[in-house]
Formats: structure tokens, C-alpha cells, sequence
């Protein structure tokens, strides 16, 4: 077993309860010899047994990939399966929201998504045949800011932006933390981006197609190392040129549930120019905005969303953010996605949202492997040479 703390101290970040080294050493503190000696404790091995057991009882990684279990609950059951039943008055409520949601509210917003949806379609499936010329790019910005808010509007979308000036220019890269396809809803109600993702099928393929022939967004499968060099260069490409809209991307390369920021992909830091870090916070008492995709589709999940009392969400614009002199692309992400947890209130966590669909890397089982080798075979060595050079001096 790979706890997130052993994951982080590879990634440079320290949970609270300290490093591999520290932590072995309160357990020999009761031993007459210190862990300098270099010297093989069986203690040792508890500090393994207590880490396995931790990510067994408290996961601090694979609850970041299901929704977030309220503390209150918020009358919808999907929410907590624990309030199934409380008091006959607390029921009846609970059924009278049910009849507002699904009676009154879900009709007039699938009706209102199914307009966003279907003109999106129609709408950039018709610019794409216009010669690239000024007149389509206006053309393609108002059709797509238009279905977006028709869009939202579908979903009772209630959306707070801070900090306008800080929005992202053209030319610019946009980067924000991934919680749900919607989120790009959210952004492009305040302003068009060219969006940077991964391909899909069914109902987000077909709208997926028809905004690529308006608008230079880039699509690809994350499988294909070939895909991954021709997104790099297009990008390279697209910012280069100041006049082309911000490229929108989610570094995370996932869905997360709103309680943390994971590591971001370098692949988007490498590209040069100014990022502008965007922090996105969901109020989950109105309704949970967490897509999880291994376990509904993109039509079940639209449905979620048009059957919760709302989408309550803030948006923060963060200050725009560029490479510092000798800071490589990874320790800049970092920067950039410390960053967005700050201000969203949400955990900053040094794990591959890739543990999503992958198992842990034997690479992680190894650096732990190697770090307490050092810590045992690497300091007994060095003490077996003190002394041989001790007395070479004298």
C-alpha cells in the first residue's frame, strides 16, 4: 500500500505528520539505539502498518473521486443516504421538494437546455462554413456566449465572478480546477475561450464536433502520444498569435470533487506565455456539480443537475501568472495550483488524478523502497567511513 503522504514527500509536499525519518524516530525513541546508527529496528515495519491502514480507513485520495457527503442534509437523497427517513414532517417536505423539482423546475430547464444545446449545434455547425474572417469569429463568440447562458439558465445556474480585471486576454491561458463538464458553462458565460480536452462520444462528441468547426478548439485522446505533440504545437501556435481568444484548459486532466485541487499536468506550463489561474468553488448544499463519469453518462448526469434545487458557484480570477527565471514547468503548475486552492478553500493535494482509471505506479512503490534503504543501508554506511577517515587524517 502507497499512502498519499508517501506520494507527497516524492512530490515535495509534507503532510502534517512528518517525513518517513521523523516519524521512525518516535517509535525508536524508546530504543537505546537512534535511528543514526543506520541499524535495522522491527519497529520499523509499524510505521508501514500504520500507513496501510490509514489509506484503508481514511483514503485520502480514491474520496476525491465520489461526491462529497454533506453534513446537513439538503432534501435531496442522492445526497446523503443516511436521511432516508428522520421525521414524517421532515418527509413531507422532503416530498414537496420533490414535486417542485421534478413537476415545475425540470421541465422549463430541459426545455431550456434542449434550445441552448440545439442552437449550439446548429449555430456553430453554420458559422464553420463562413470563410475565416472577422465576421465569423464575431459570429462564433455570440453564438457560443448565447447558448452558454441558455445553458445555465437550464441548470438555475447562480454564478458570482471576482475580481473581473483579473480575467483571462487574448493570447492568454486560461487555467482553472475541474469539477464537472459545466464548468465550462460557468467560464464561458463571462467570455468565449478556445477549449483545450479530451475527446468523447455520444451527446458531448456530437457537440464537441460542431464547435470545432467555428472555433479553434483542439480535442484529442489522451492516449495517443502522438495526439499529445500536435495539441503541444497547436498550442504553441495559438498563443504565439495575440489576436486568438484565451485557451481554456483544466490541468487536472479529470473530474474532481470539489474538495481539492490534484496535480496539475506540466504539458501546460511548458508552453510559455501568461496563465490565468481561475479558482471554481461549488456550494453543494444546492446541489452536487461533481461528475463522476465512471458512473453516469453524460445524459444521466445533465438529468442530476436539472433535477437539483440549483447550481450555486463562485468564480475567482486570480492574478496573471508567468514563469519564473530558473523555475522549470513543474514547480510553476505548483505554484499556479497552490494558488487556486487558496483562494477556492480547497485542499492542495500532490496526487495524479490519473489514480482515477490507473493503480499507483510501481515508481511510487520504489522511491518508497529507496528512501528507507538510504535511511538504513545509505547512513550505516556513511558511519562505517567515519571513522576510516577519521583516521587517515590523523
Amino acid at each position: 500500500l502507497v499512502s498519499s503522504a508517501d506520494v507527497g514527500l516524492r512530490s515535495g509536499h509534507h503532510e502534517e505528520g512528518g517525513s518517513m525519518e521523523q516519524e521512525m524516530g518516535e517509535l525508536r525513541r524508546y530504543r537505546t539505539q537512534s535511528i543514526s546508527r543506520g541499524e535495522f529496528a522491527l519497529s520499523d515495519s509499524f510505521y508501514f502498518y500504520r500507513k496501510g491502514l490509514e489509506s484503508i480507513v481514511d483514503d485520502q485520495v480514491t474520496q476525491r473521486f465520489s461526491s462529497e457527503e454533506l453534513v446537513s442534509w439538503n432534501l435531496l437523497t442522492r445526497t446523503n443516504h443516511n436521511f432516508h427517513y428522520i421525521s414524517l414532517r421532515l418527509t413531507v417536505i422532503w416530498g414537496l421538494g420533490v414535486i417542485i423539482r421534478y413537476c415545475v423546475l425540470f421541465p422549463l430547464r430541459i426545455t431550456l437546455a434542449i434550445i441552448g444545446i440545439s442552437w449550439l449545434v446548429i449555430g456553430t455547425t453554420l458559422v464553420g462554413f463562413l470563410p475565416n474572417r472577422r465576421v465569423k469569429n464575431w459570429l462564433s463568440e455570440l453564438v457560443h456566449l448565447m447558448c452558454y447562458r441558455i445553458c445555465a439558465r437550464g441548470l438555475s445556474a447562480t454564478i458570482q465572478y471576482h475580481n473581473k480585471n483579473n480575467k483571462p486576454q487574448k493570447g492568454g491561458i486560461c487555467v482553472a480546477n475541474h469539477t464537472s463538464p459545466i464548468d465550462i458553462v460557468i467560464l464561458a458565460n463571462d467570455g468565449c475561450y478556445a477549449m483545450v480536452g479530451q475527446s468523447h462520444s455520444g451527446l458531448m462528441g456530437v457537440i464537441q464536433r460542431s464547435m470545432v468547426r467555428s472555433c479553434p478548439h483542439v480535442w484529442f485522446e489522451r492516449s495517443e502520444m502522438r495526439d499529445r505533440h500536435a495539441v503541444t504545437s497547436r498550442l504553441r501556435a495559438h498563443v504565439a498569435a495575440k489576436c486568438n481568444l484565451p485557451i481554456l484548459i483544466f490541468p487536472e486532466g479529470t473530474c474532481i470533487n470539489n474538495t481539492s485541487v490534484m496535480m496539475f499536468k506540466k504539458g501546460s506550463f511548458e508552453i510559455g506565455g501568461t496563465i490565468y489561474p481561475v479558482a471554481i468553488k461549488y456550494d453543494p448544499r444546492f446541489g452536487d456539480a461533481f461528475w463522476n463519469s465512471a458512473k453516469y453518462n453524460m445524459v444521466s448526469y445533465l438529468l442530476r443537475m436539472m433535477t437539483s434545487w440549483a447550481i450555486v458557484v463562485n468564480v475567482w480570477y486570480l492574478p496573471p501568472m508567468t514563469r519564473q527565471e530558473g523555475e522549470d514547468a513543474t514547480k510553476f503548475a505548483n505554484r499556479v495550483k497552490s494558488a487556486i486552492a487558496h483562494q477556492g478553500g480547497l485542499l492542495d493535494m500532490a496526487w495524479d488524478g490519473s489514480l482515477k482509471r490507473d493503480k499507483v505506479k510501481e515508481e511510487f512503490k520504489e522511491h518508497q523502497q529507496k528512501m528507507y534503504s538510504s535511511m538504513v543501508v545509505g547512513k550505516k554506511a556513511r558511519n562505517s567511513q567515519e571513522p576510516h577517515t577519521e583516521s587517515s587524517k590523523s
